[in-house]
């Protein structure tokens, strides 16, 4: 089978207080995210988010509806971002084919009916990541290049936090409905991301780790300011963020993630900080 899916109830932060590591996971970790010849979905009942991968290896992959959309065809109602975190690849959407090397995303939008994932080279596949969400609209399909992306440099080496962050699919840089994508990379030496913290009601996040050296790991951080949590990722894992959630992470090495965002606003400065100290 090409297509998996699972789907994900939302969580009272009152009820996550209690999860133990196992529940934790399960509810919030999404693994496998890339798997060869397959495309594996996380339907998440937060702003009804959907989060996943693409590997055409060895053949192509078409994007075919699931039975929890109730739609005829995937992108009916909805709109989706890929990023290419894997060899070159393209995807056709609707006849027309899209070339995507590493780092290189695609906004498609909704009301696109035939979408394929291809691979140019079968040892070195396409890994595509992606995130789906409700639209309202149908604006254009576009390709997005690194060189195209918003970037903004944030942190600093003396607090292990140096990195840019690549504002790809955001409403800057292309029309879309509630989606926003892009793609943080920390500076050698540093290891975290998004601290200081913070948390938005008005929006929910999910998080994907790639580019972790073999033998290393990332601990994601998520919880209500005053009752976190942590979760360890490996390489080309996720995190479910829940509005309510704070989302950061610290690595053994430094790496990549690409956070993407569905909810009430297109503001990416629209944030609830929450200071360093005020941890827990």
């Amino acid at each position: 089978m090409s297509m998996k899916y699972e789907l994900r109830f939302a969580s009272h932060p009152m009820d996550v207080k209690s999860y133990d590591t196992d529940r934790l996971r399960s509810e919030f970790l999404i693994s496998p995210v890339m798997e060869d010849d397959t495309i594996n979905l996380v339907y998440s009942l937060f702003d009804r988010f959907i989060a996943g991968g693409a590997v055409p290896k060895s053949k192509e992959l078409k994007l075919e509806t699931i039975d929890p959309l109730k739609a005829d065809y995937f992108l009916q109602r909805r709109e989706m971002g890929v990023i290419n975190v894997g060899g070159a690849g393209n995807i056709e959407v609707d006849g027309m084919k899209f070339e995507l090397n590493k780092k290189d995303a695609l906004y498609i939008g909704r009301g696109s009916k035939n979408v394929v994932f291809r691979s140019d080279n079968m040892d070195n596949p396409a890994h595509f990541y992606i995130n789906s969400a409700p639209a309202h609209t149908s604006y254009p399909t576009i390709l997005i290049t690194k060189d195209d992306a918003d970037i903004v440099d944030l942190g600093s080496m003396e607090e292990s936090n140096a990195r840019t962050i690549y504002k790809l699919i955001v409403n800057t840089v292309v029309d879309v409905c509630q989606l926003q994508m892009g793609m943080t990379e920390l500076k050698p030496g540093s290891v975290w991301n998004t601290m200081p913290a913070h948390s938005h009601n008005r929006r929910m996040e999910v998080y994907f780790y790639f580019d972790i050296p073999k033998g290393q790991a990332v601990s994601h951080f998520m919880g209500e300011p005053n009752e976190t949590r942590h979760i360890w990722l490996h390489n080309e894992e996720a995190a479910i963020s829940p509005s309510w959630s704070i989302h950061s992470g610290a690595g053994t090495s430094n790496y990549i993630f690409i956070w993407g965002m569905a909810g009430e606003n297109l503001d990416y400065g629209d944030m609830d900080g929450v200071s360093i100290i005020d941890l827990r």
